[in-house]
């Protein structure tokens, strides 16, 4: 799988869900840039998992440990490293399923294309990687302070926010579970999650031979 993401500024990932680490190295970021890594680790805890009742209730800080291309605050211009250690893998929570693809998911994808199949979370593939993306976006934003970045859900299933993106207010996206900044239409989406969360059940069919 290809980690490298980016072609004058860029990112290369390493790590999975059930290692000791996710991590990157962000390359040709300029020299001199004040950097403020609270605002890096703010957007960290925006998408750390456990927060709330419809998202994966795994414990984990998230703490990010930059390892070079940073002295006294400011980029040095050299390949900026970090890590973020996993802090509440357990790997032993999938042994039930070691002999089952789960529905959409990589399971499957991962088999055809490798030959190989780690039945413990995504690897590679987990939602967890996505860490690595946080922090090199977290950097962007400060390479460029004027530009104003919004997103938010949009869309759960078959609910969509209908509102035009000109007709929201942003500042709402941040008070309910699911970020949409529609109130009434965000309420729509969490009952559907919570509606279907109640109706998982556990795969038990057996991988074909």
């Amino acid at each position: 799988m290809f980690n490298t993401l980016g072609n004058l500024l860029s990112l290369t990932t390493f790590g999975e869900s059930h290692g000791v680490a996710y991590g990157g190295i962000i390359n040709n970021f300029p020299a001199g840039l004040t950097v403020d890594l609270d605002k890096v680790q703010y957007e960290l805890n925006r998408r750390k998992p456990g927060q709330s009742a419809i998202v994966t209730q795994r414990k984990e800080s998230d703490t990010v440990k930059f390892l070079s291309g940073i002295f006294d605050g400011k980029t040095t211009g050299t390949p900026i490293g970090f890590i973020i250690e996993n802090e509440n893998q357990k790997s032993k929570d999938y042994d039930h399923i070691a002999g089952a693809y789960r529905p959409s998911h990589a399971d499957f994808t991962y088999d055809q294309k490798f030959g190989f199949r780690d039945h413990r979370g995504g690897g590679k593939s987990s939602a967890r990687e996505t860490m690595n993306w946080v922090v090199a976006g977290a950097f962007a934003k400060q390479l460029l302070p004027d530009i104003e970045i919004n997103a938010y859900v949009s869309s759960v299933g078959d609910i969509f926010c209908e509102k035009p993106y000109q007709a929201l207010d942003f500042s709402k996206t941040e008070t309910n579970d699911v970020r949409c900044p529609d109130a009434e239409t965000a309420e729509k989406m969490i009952s559907r999650i919570k509606e279907i969360k109640k109706k998982a059940i556990p795969l038990a069919e057996p991988l074909p031979a």
